[in-house]
């Protein structure tokens, strides 16, 4: 049972990451097929992103690896991809998707005003913590999968920066730590 309450469509810029045990969104290379067994979803769980998102941000990097406007929520969204990239002129034009060479605020501006009074998705660790620094993220949602990564692309990675405190959403103590526990699965 969760005690996650349902996302909102309130215009939010959201970042939005599954993410491993040990803070990896991908691993090394962009890899994702750590998802793709020994992880199961809480019904309804894509629904809500669907119904709630109205457009994509992302960075190139993770773009060039999944170039499928198509493949987000399973094909079950089709709403504008926005992708920030300092070269968009080598970008190769795809259905529903934006190149933008700007600042990452006003690219959140562009996605915003496209999103219509739903969510913006942040989908990239980069362009997530300038928007962070930027006091520019509404709310960050992490849903922790049950394995250990050790390698990858990391959901926060700023090496000598400050800590960041977050509060924690529909609780009681919003400061309070988030307990979990796991068994290494038999193999």
């Amino acid at each position: 049972m969760s005690d996650f309450a349902p996302q909102t469509a309130d215009g939010k810029v959201l970042w939005h990451f599954t993410m491993s045990l040990d803070g990896f969104v991908a691993g090394p290379d962009h890899d994702m097929t750590w998802m793709e067994t020994g992880i199961s979803e809480r019904p309804g769980f894509a629904k809500q992103y669907v119904e709630t998102t109205g457009a994509v941000l992302g960075g190139r990097r993770g773009w060039d690896m999944f170039p499928d406007a198509g493949s987000v929520y399973g094909g079950d969204w089709t709403g504008p991809v926005f992708v920030l990239t300092h070269h968009p002129e080598d970008a190769t034009p795809a259905d529903r998707v934006t190149f933008l060479n700007c600042d990452v605020a006003e690219a959140v501006r562009i996605a915003l005003a496209a999103a219509d009074g739903r969510n913006v998705e942040v989908l990239s660790p980069d362009i997530g913590r300038q928007l962070l620094e930027r006091g520019l993220i509404d709310e960050i949602d992490l849903h922790i999968a049950p394995v250990l990564l050790g390698d990858g692309i990391r959901l926060y990675e700023h090496l000598g920066g400050r800590p960041i405190y977050l509060h924690r959403v529909g609780v009681d103590d919003p400061t309070a730590e988030v307990d979990v526990r796991y068994r290494p699965a038999a193999a």
